[in-house]
């Protein structure tokens, strides 16, 4: 460690550690959730965009459940040090260039979720582990059901890919 970084983290600065990355998920899947129908009008593929409109609904549960952690901390978000993952989430893989084909497309827009719920799930992960520091049992409940949520879609979207795929 350098000699900057305490050997340990009091509450206050683990408390700091959390917002600073629930802040950062938060309004990625803010954004998101302003940007689902775009998205979805972008898929070919009919069980692709079932899958987009499950995964919508869960982007607004997980936010749901945030905003409950927030009511509970007693804080409120802040978009103040967000920009990386906003900027993975407006990025968008560059999903509005047209395809010659539309496998290429879809494939582009699944990888692209995908990308956004593993960093989520490791997220989660760390949020997780912040919480049980910070004896916040409830907090890390609505935690697991994101953490479980996003685990799921990525299982969906592989699924997908793998239909997709298979289909002659």
């Amino acid at each position: 460690m350098s000699g900057n970084t305490p050997n340990y983290l009091n509450h206050y600065s683990l408390k700091q550690v959390f917002l600073h990355n629930l802040n950062r998920i938060y309004f990625g899947k803010c954004y998101l959730n302003n940007n689902m129908e775009h998205i979805i009008s972008l898929a070919s593929f009919h069980n692709l965009q079932l899958a987009i409109h499950e995964f919508w609904d869960d982007i607004k549960k997980q936010i749901a459940r945030m905003d409950e952690v927030y009511a509970y901390m007693g804080e409120a978000p802040s978009d103040k040090n967000c920009n990386p993952i906003k900027s993975i989430v407006k990025d968008q893989f560059c999903l509005d260039e047209k395809q010659e084909i539309t496998i290429l497309s879809d494939m582009d827009i699944i990888m692209y979720l995908q990308l956004l719920e593993h960093v989520n799930i490791t997220s989660c992960r760390m949020l997780m582990m912040v919480a049980k520091l910070l004896k916040y049992d409830k907090v890390n409940q609505l935690l697991t059901e994101c953490f479980d949520e996003s685990t799921d879609n990525d299982r969906l979207f592989m699924l997908i890919s793998q239909e997709y795929l298979s289909e002659g």
